[in-house]
């Protein structure tokens, strides 16, 4: 593992000699794909960890590689360090992965005395991405990553998967043998029913937030229905509900009271947090090749892209939310991109959605219409993506009419 090409000041190189944090993994093959964050080497036969780890919160990850140079599916781990944190992990060669049991504590005294020595053995944290990474995971919380880790304590490209019942898939609700027999069954259904009854082991997976089922309340008429269909708003505050609850529960307000307190909690941090949700799902995906996080991601952009009326009321998370996509389209894979916005059309079609809500909410500030504009000029300079009359809606998209009798 080398770290050429890295300057640093000296006072900031001083700084975290002594507060930056050092991970420690012992017995590492030679050759094996390790990184942190943004950046990933093929370790050398002395390889013993990372130091000089800016303190807060970092993606370390990994691939085993086989004695033909396959490289196996990406592994990693969540960890917010600590400043001058020292953290020791070892090496499992039968399942050629980082141990998840804790190195006994004889041990790491020991390191910690050897630090010295261990010293050259350590690659230095790769301060070229750092900037970065910053703006990269700028909302993510200790507690949200605390919130969102696999219990399991690592998140896996390849999810182990076990079979289930049909009533506990994931995807799948209680069979039904009648809808198996009709005649109207779509493709994608068809599709559906012939996979295996498969869901992830428990304890592996990504505990990402789960999203509202429904996009309007329970009781709506069909014109109300239609509506939520059109604004995805009341599916957004559901959401962003439920975040605050959880919000609460983590400071151990379990009585709910209107005080300062709650206010400031309500309208200053849980808002927030599903910026810092959308930061997180896009790095598992970028980093840790999750398949599972990306999905999550998509659902979160079309959630809040979708929206309109939400959109006067928390206007502080549209600014954060296209601040936070702009930084993330910049760390797309090409190919990736080629497929999510040509192929697909997802990113564009949802941008599209937004910027004309906002283009037409005359309760809006000219601060954030005056933001969209910058940001919709840029995109369309960058990728020649075309956001010209945002008021005329794609014949796609036109919602269909129907007359009911």
């Amino acid at each position: 593992m080398a770290s050429e090409g890295i300057e640093m000041d000296q006072t900031l190189a001083q700084r975290l000699l002594v507060e930056g944090a050092t991970l420690v993994v012992l017995n590492v093959p030679s050759d094996t794909e390790f990184g942190i964050d943004l950046k990933s080497w093929n370790t050398g036969d002395n390889f013993k960890g990372i130091k000089m780890i800016p303190p807060g919160f970092h993606y370390v990850h990994y691939s085993a590689i086989d004695e033909f140079g396959e490289t196996a599916p990406k592994i990693g781990f969540l960890h917010t360090f600590e400043k001058s944190e020292f953290l020791v992990r070892r090496w499992n060669p039968k399942e050629e992965d980082l141990s998840p049991e804790a190195v006994e504590e004889e041990t790491v005294e020991r390191l910690k005395d050897n630090l010295k020595d261990l010293d050259r053995f350590l690659g230095c944290y790769p301060y070229d991405i750092w900037k970065q990474w910053k703006e990269l995971i700028n909302h993510i919380s200790p507690s949200l990553v605390e919130r969102c880790s696999p219990i399991c304590g690592f998140v896996r490209s390849a999810l182990e998967l076990e079979h289930c019942s049909d009533a506990t898939r994931p995807r799948g609700g209680e069979s039904n043998p009648k809808k198996k027999r009709r005649s109207g069954i779509t493709m994608e259904e068809k599709e559906d029913e012939l996979l295996p009854d498969m869901k992830p082991r428990p304890g592996t997976e990504l505990r990402l937030s789960k999203l509202p089922d429904k996009n309007y309340p329970d009781g709506a008429s069909p014109t109300e229905v239609t509506k939520h269909f059109l604004d995805s708003s009341y599916a957004l505050d559901t959401f962003l509900n439920k975040l605050t609850v959880w919000v609460l529960k983590c400071i151990g307000l379990h009585m709910f009271k209107v005080d300062l307190l709650f206010c400031v909690i309500i309208f200053s941090f849980s808002p927030m947090e599903i910026i810092g949700e959308v930061q997180l799902a896009f790095i598992c995906f970028l980093v840790g090749q999750s398949l599972d996080a990306f999905e999550h991601w998509k659902k979160l952009v079309s959630l809040i892209c979708g929206a309109d009326c939400a959109i006067s009321q928390r206007r502080a998370i549209y600014i954060e939310f296209m601040k936070t996509l702009e930084i993330q389209l910049i760390h797309v894979p090409e190919d990736i991109l080629c497929d999510i916005v040509v192929n697909n059309n997802f990113i564009y079609s949802s941008l599209r959605k937004l910027f004309a809500n906002i283009e037409a909410n005359s309760e809006l500030d000219g601060r954030l219409k005056s933001y969209t504009s910058r940001f919709c000029e840029r995109l369309s300079t960058k990728f020649a993506w075309d956001f010209s009359n945002l008021q005329e809606e794609a014949e796609d998209d036109a919602p269909i009419v129907v007359s009911l009798k």
